[in-house]
């Protein structure tokens, strides 16, 4: 069987890709983040299949933040690699409930639809806690990072460092400017198959160690952590560079990772953690009541 990259180049399955198949198996493991990937790759899948007749089936996997929706929705102006659909930062579904939607909503081009089969997880529900097996990408490699990571994940878009370039990745944050304000500290380096040249490399960076935080707090609250985000703006000493992109090609879009402007403004504004929760609604709560539509899982 001839392996096809859709990481890459390439995304979308093309007509001569699908001719000889006969039926699509869709078999991914999504952490249930909108910056994550895997749900542009299903899009794009699902897309092809519509396009092509021919039918996906999904094998169902739960996931492991699927116990709370939170966070601003994305806005069409600041679609991207990482995110593709007005949905808040985590969504709450498993990739088959994601499937149902994109077909439900006529997310897809030209609002095709595609057939599909879903292979339903037996005894789930999205308050079951669920470890992964298996790491679902190189920086994901503990069950902390996985659980950490939508709150995390925003900090690519800043000067802070979220641990690439060590074997803890997205449990820890920290940045060469933070010395003296903070007293952890770790320092990145060039690691083959993670982060090869990841920001501040061989630079000591200090802040934050999460890696035992108490991630049961995130299911007590269904929230994200912004205090994390507000706390390392206030404390960094040249605010100018926090959110500036431009130093390094390690930093990421802050605006395509929030999916709004607005969050880096009201931080930089001093805002505080409700006067930002406050402006994710009624978008938030919309969604909420939409995606209910399309659950397989109490």
């Amino acid at each position: 069987i001839k392996i096809i990259s859709l990481y890459g180049k390439t995304e979308k399955p093309t007509k001569e890709h699908l001719a000889d198949v006969d039926l699509m198996i869709f078999d991914m493991q999504d952490v249930g983040a909108r910056f994550y990937t895997k749900i542009r790759t299903l899009h794009y899948v699902m897309e092809a299949c519509a396009e092509n007749n021919k039918e996906l089936l999904i094998l169902d996997r739960p996931n492991p933040n699927g116990f709370y929706v939170d966070g601003p929705i994305l806005e069409d102006h600041l679609k991207s690699g990482i995110g593709t659909h007005r949905i808040p930062i985590t969504h709450g579904m498993t990739l088959g409930e994601f499937a149902q939607m994109l077909n439900g909503e006529g997310w897809l081009a030209n609002k095709v639809k595609c057939k599909l089969r879903i292979i339903k997880v037996a005894n789930y529900t999205h308050d079951t806690p669920y470890e992964l097996p298996v790491k679902p990408s190189p920086n994901l490699n503990t069950q902390q990072s996985v659980l950490l990571y939508p709150s995390l994940c925003l900090f690519e878009g800043t000067i802070i460092s979220q641990g690439r370039g060590t074997y803890m990745p997205f449990t820890v944050l920290g940045a060469p400017a933070l010395k003296g304000i903070y007293e952890f500290s770790f320092r990145p380096t060039s690691i083959k198959g993670m982060s090869e040249t990841p920001l501040h490399q061989d630079m000591e960076c200090y802040g934050l160690d999460l890696r035992n935080y108490d991630t049961t707090i995130f299911r007590k609250t269904r929230r994200l952590n912004l205090k994390w985000l507000i706390d390392l703006y206030n404390a960094y000493p040249d605010k100018e560079r926090f959110f500036d992109f431009t130093q390094s090609k390690e930093i990421g879009n802050f605006d395509k990772l929030a999916g709004t402007e607005n969050l880096r403004k009201q931080i930089i504004a001093g805002k505080t953690e409700e006067d930002i929760r406050q402006s994710w609604e009624p978008g938030l709560s919309e969604f909420k009541a939409m995606q209910r539509k399309y659950l397989l899982y109490p």
